[in-house]
């Protein structure tokens, strides 16, 4: 009896030890992403580009949530009207979401970098690391480059999702290890979390690593003779990915139905813009998926940060060959500061970046040695996964293996920006290098026995380093944006930009080259007892954090932060916004500087452009056949009263349209069509006053399309909100009324004086209502089914999902108590 209080003492000793040191840790971290984004504490914000564009389409959305304290579900801000279902929108029952919240409680983006060393640290404590490497391997994941920019840039749905990968895949692994009660709930969470973050492209490709993961796992399962153990493994992993899943049931199915409507959805047309056969994948066109891919030979920057350059905008100041050029011609310092605070080196394959998705090469080092003296299936599927990783990201440049991926696999064609892939090698480098550690770290006695493994790691590392700096001959330092800064200033301008390319080459290998013969120092002196395991945790991570830190801050320092209200207010009102707003009617809005392509409109306005991923489909048809060719007809039945010019001196002022047809009018005949190419088209030449286009092929039990003109009929928008007009119309004959609005079947009712009552699409985009004779109050309301469906498969699972966590506790505390009373 005593030894079993002894063994109970000594086990809660152990388990407030471990809450202690886990308590600790959490605070670590809390410290170090304040630290890294110290203007958080001044109240300030990081200005994210991508951030301030989504401020300007969801204005209007926040703006009623704020007013009415309810979700409208749709704005008319951005592209002529859309489902809101990407733009933030709150769902019923979503307590994923404030779990969320909770999760990350930080100032932003100081909660997002806090979230990245979180989730790699417990998937490093799921695959038992010592607590202090864990801490490094954390750091290192967090300050990975490309996860730092992303956040200076505003990406923070994919840094959302990318904090809860590391997690998801620790319940998995957990599974693996027969810890089923933990792995299942861990997975159930992390998957609802993961799937909650909004960001499927990241979600998709760390499936295809969790498939690689299976497919080895399997492999050792025959050899050892354990079958049962992996497909039990695998048949609850899959209970609790789809109970995850399940938990975010309305967010997933409306981006579904918003998905098949927009730019990632199958068009119904068959022909471009200038008239020749559209090719029809079901998804993005090949080129557009493929526009970021990696260059081979530039993939060798996960170790060099700027061996292309770093990005289209680097600060070199004073230190640079064009800054010294500039001033010995005459310019002033400043000026010439100026200029080189912004210089193109990016000289890769792809259209431009926001600097090098570094992994640092201690890491990669540390990578290398892993894979000589790591044992286990891990290792393997690690490895996998960085080869896949890379050889996708190439894109256009292995079009053999990427044309077989978009036409074949599942989904692939459905992500643009291949070269993003590269974010499953950022996981599996690190988390492979830490394990390479722990190895080292498991030896008491013998550690010099890995003194070969050292040299062989460090030798190929130094080699291809080596190698590249011998190499640089070789390369022309040629970038695709080399014509325009001749054409502004001069060739004599560009010979200095390209020998700055070459210099930042060289001494970007020279500094990876000191840093990979610090880290072999450290584990040097560490396999031949020199330092403690703590004292050798603190200088390996010292060196691993400083080399990725002096990176991170090229491209994302305390100068990037501006006040709160300037991000909450990112687009200063101008004069022409100002004159707009006089106006109290409800019209749309075109800027054509921003195009289709811009939110600052959406601000102040109801726009037909906007910013986003995946655009309505409908509307980017409209650009492309008849607005970018200054179709006035198009604008004016989308009710553009407005349109931002610019006079001779660049001000902005704005030009009314004094043919805009308003919010509803009346036509008088149908013109029938039997293709979407055919109604496309015909805008070509319809009177949008008087005739409407209808594809009969979608609406076959139209009989009527035909109207008896009446002069003094009226219909009139007499209230609106984003998610209900309401109309006055007058007719002495039964008429065709068309809306400009956006045609959107999955949601929106018609109403003719409180009956729901059918209507179609017509002019390609817009809602037609037949109404008959009299006085009758017509009414839109937004009244989407998917949400109120998928609001209960989400209470249903969210409520699953905790008495499954009940459950586990409840077995896990008997099981505890057992052993107490053996």
């Amino acid at each position: 009896m005593c030894d079993n209080f002894n063994n109970t003492k000594n086990e809660m000793k152990i388990s407030f030890k471990s809450i202690l040191t886990n308590f600790f840790v959490l605070v670590l971290f809390v410290v170090a992403s304040l630290a890294y984004f110290t203007p958080v504490l001044q109240g300030k914000k990081i200005f994210q580009s991508d951030i301030a564009q989504y401020t300007g389409m969801a204005k209007e959305q926040n703006n009623f949530r704020d007013k009415t304290d309810t979700e409208p579900y749709w704005t008319n801000s951005a592209f002529g009207g859309m489902p809101t279902y990407q733009l933030g929108a709150n769902y019923p029952n979503n307590y994923i979401k404030k779990l969320d919240k909770l999760i990350r409680f930080l100032p932003r983006p100081a909660d997002y970098l806090f979230l990245y060393f979180l989730g790699f640290y417990i998937l490093l404590c799921c695959l038992k690391v010592d607590y202090r490497l864990a801490v490094v391997g954390a750091l290192a994941f967090g300050f990975s480059t490309y996860l730092i920019i992303i956040l200076g840039v505003g990406h923070n749905a994919k840094a959302h999702a990318l904090g809860y990968i590391p997690m998801l895949l620790g319940g998995i692994v957990l599974m693996f290890r027969k810890k089923y009660i933990l792995g299942f709930i861990l997975t159930a969470f992390a998957m609802a979390l993961e799937v909650n973050a909004n960001h499927y492209q990241m979600t998709y490709y760390f499936m295809l690593l969790i498939l690689i993961l299976g497919v080895i796992y399997l492999i050792y399962a025959v050899v050892q003779k354990q079958l049962k153990h992996y497909f039990v493994s695998v048949g609850l992993l899959v209970i609790a990915v789809v109970l995850g899943i399940a938990t975010n049931a309305t967010n997933l199915m409306a981006t579904k139905e918003y998905s098949d409507w927009s730019t990632r959805g199958k068009s119904s047309l068959t022909i471009n813009p200038d008239g020749t056969p559209r090719v029809s994948t079901g998804g993005l066109d090949k080129e557009y998926i493929t526009q970021y891919s990696y260059g081979i030979v530039e993939s060798f920057n996960i170790i060099v940060p700027r061996l292309f350059g770093g990005s289209n905008a680097e600060n070199l100041g004073t230190d640079s060959k064009t800054y010294n050029f500039l001033t010995n011609k005459g310019l002033s310092r400043t000026k010439a500061l100026d200029f080189t605070e912004s210089l193109p080196l990016y000289w890769g394959d792809q259209p431009g970046v926001s600097g090098a998705a570094y992994v640092g090469v201690v890491l990669f080092f540390l990578f290398i040695l892993g894979l000589l003296i790591v044992r286990g299936k891990v290792k393997w599927w690690l490895l996998a996964g960085v080869i896949m990783s890379l050889v996708l990201s190439w894109g256009k440049n292995f079009s053999l293996l990427t044309n077989f991926m978009i036409d074949n696999f599942p989904l692939y064609d459905k992500f643009r920006a291949v070269s993003s892939i590269q974010v499953v090698l950022e996981l599996c480098i690190p988390l492979l290098g830490i394990l390479a550690l722990m190895t080292l770290f498991k030896e008491k006695e013998n550690r010099a026995k890995y003194k070969l493994h050292l040299l062989i790691s460090a030798g190929m590392v130094l080699g291809t380093l080596l190698l590249l700096l011998f190499a640089k001959g070789m390369f022309s330092f040629d970038a695709l944006s080399d014509d325009t800064y001749r054409k502004y200033f001069g060739d004599e301008v560009l010979t200095m930009i390209k020998l700055d390319r070459q210099e930042v080459y060289s001494s970007d290998i020279l500094r990876s080259i000191m840093y990979v013969v610090l880290a072999m120092l450290v584990l040097y002196l560490f396999i031949h007892n020199k330092l403690t395991k703590s004292m050798f945790a603190l200088a390996i991570g010292v060196v691993i954090i400083a080399d990725l830190v002096s990176v991170d801050k090229r491209y994302v320092t305390k100068d990037d932060f501006v006040s709160a209200r300037q991000m909450e207010q990112p687009f200063p009102k101008t004069k022409a916004d100002e004159q707009i707003k006089q106006d109290k009617s409800v019209y749309r809005v075109y800027n054509p500087q921003e195009g289709l392509n811009g939110a600052s409109t959406s601000y102040y306005h109801n726009s037909i452009g906007g910013y986003h991923g995946a655009k309505p489909a409908a509307m980017q048809d409209l650009f492309d056949f008849h607005i970018y060719k200054n179709n006035v007809r198009v604008l004016s039945m989308l009710n553009v009263k407005y349109v931002i010019q610019q006079d001779e001196e660049g001000r902005s002022y704005p030009a009314v349209n004094p043919n805009a047809n308003g919010n509803a009018w009346f036509v008088q005949s149908l013109k029938k069509v039997s293709s979407a190419n055919e109604e496309i088209t015909a805008l070509d030449s319809l009177n949008v006053n008087t005739e409407a286009v209808v594809n009969t092929t979608e609406f076959p039990s139209l009989s009527k399309f035909n109207f008896a003109k009446d002069s003094t009929a009226v219909i009139n928008l007499d209230n609106y909100e984003p998610n209900h007009l309401t109309y006055t119309a007058i007719s002495k004959n039964d008429a065709l009324a068309v809306f400009s609005e956006m045609y959107y079947k999955n949601g929106w009712n018609a109403y003719i004086n409180g009956k729901n009552v059918p209507y179609f699409k017509v002019n390609y985009t817009l809602r037609a209502l037949e109404i008959p004779a009299g006085k009758h109050k017509i009414e839109f309301k937004f009244e989407p089914e998917i949400v109120k469906n998928g609001s209960k498969i989400a209470l249903a699972s969210n409520l699953l999902l905790a008495l499954i966590v009940l459950g586990g506790l409840f077995l896990s505390f008997r099981k505890t108590d057992k052993k107490e009373e053996a």
